[in-house]
């Protein structure tokens, strides 16, 4: 898919920039929430967090309001605010930690290895229900396409990897098409200075996200077979048969959980783990699922509701993305968080 690049021209109409250049609230906010979306998840690819690029967008508007009068037009409004959102992007991970996957932190966990969850800065989903929002119309023909190879968990934890300037030069470049002289503006940088950047950067995604390769080959909307695959797992999970799970996973398939900072990384450590979660007379049984499907990172995902033991209640659990390949579920991501779920648009309980 081509991607429009922030230093054309698109139709901004002149009187409303010049308008909230001059002050106007209303022409400012007319033009700046036209890109809020595309914002938004460009400050997601950026931090990794849903939470945090919120923030990250409220940061970018305030500071493009008082700095309003210093837009002086030699680019387009959209390229500015790109290079405020990248800044407060910078100025926020100066604070805080990369977000990872527990999968990035050590190796992999027994079934029987239990370890209580961490305040480690966690990856987080992103919606695909925010994604559709902020994809191009008629009205809005330069609003920035997003592509499954560019949002997916994998291709986002790989770039959490990467420090800050190499991560917004990877970003600019590659995801956003801005060329290495634009880039190196933005950053107050060289050319030369972001083509060495993007050549370390290159090497490192390369090297933790080898299917990235092959993910502008699948297609945005789910194949009938991956529908299936989601509402056997679903099916076997409400049922808690973790043999019926186990059919579903491929041999060497991986499932993380954030908080919980272990990780599995085979079908058979996987249904071993599951299967006594699935137990009423284990020390692990915590109760039963109900499960409700969804979509992030364009990838088919599953929202968790657990009713644990002594409850009446169906309560939020957590976010399950999936990535299947050939049939088989060949990663599991359980993001157990429901402050996550009504960015989803669900309900806390059932």
């Amino acid at each position: 898919m081509t991607m429009l690049k922030l230093g054309s021209h698109p139709m901004e109409d002149a009187g409303i920039v010049q308008a909230a250049r001059t002050g106007d609230e209303s022409a400012f906010n007319t033009i700046v929430q036209r890109y809020r979306r595309e914002l938004h998840v460009h400050c997601y690819r950026m931090l990794g967090s849903l939470d945090d690029a919120e923030d990250a967008v409220q940061e970018t508007f305030l500071r493009a309001w008082r700095r309003r009068e210093t837009f002086e037009g030699r680019s387009t409004f959209r390229a500015w605010l790109y290079r405020i959102a990248t800044n407060a992007c910078l100025d926020a991970l100066e604070r805080t930690a990369s977000r990872m996957l527990p999968s990035q932190l050590g190796p992999a966990s027994g079934p029987d290895v239990y370890l209580p969850p961490t305040d480690q800065p966690w990856l987080q989903p992103y919606p695909d229900r925010l994604l559709e929002v902020s994809a191009p119309n008629e009205s809005e023909p330069d609003v920035l396409a997003v592509t499954k190879e560019t949002i997916e968990l994998a291709f986002l934890a790989a770039i959490q990897l990467l420090p800050p300037k190499q991560r917004a030069a990877l970003i600019l470049c590659d995801v956003l098409d801005w060329s290495a002289k634009e880039a190196a503006s933005l950053l107050d940088s060289s050319v030369a200075a972001v083509n060495s950047a993007l050549q370390r950067a290159r090497v490192t995604l390369k090297d933790n996200n080898p299917q990235r390769q092959h993910a502008s080959k699948m297609p945005r909307a789910a194949s009938d077979e991956e529908r299936a695959v989601l509402q056997r797992f679903i099916e076997a999970f409400e049922r808690s048969d973790a043999s019926a799970v186990a059919e579903l996973l491929r041999e060497d398939a991986r499932a993380v959980m954030p908080p919980y900072p272990m990780w599995h990384d085979s079908r058979a450590t996987i249904y071993s783990a599951l299967s006594q979660s699935f137990d009423p007379s284990l020390p692990n049984y915590v109760g039963q699922f109900r499960m409700v499907p969804t979509r992030a990172n364009m990838q088919p995902a599953i929202a968790a509701y657990l009713r644990a033991p002594g409850d009446s209640q169906f309560r939020a659990f957590g976010i399950d993305v999936l990535r299947i390949e050939d049939g088989k579920v060949v990663e599991i991501a359980a993001f157990m968080d429901p402050k996550l779920f009504p960015a989803f648009g669900l309900p806390l309980t059932l």
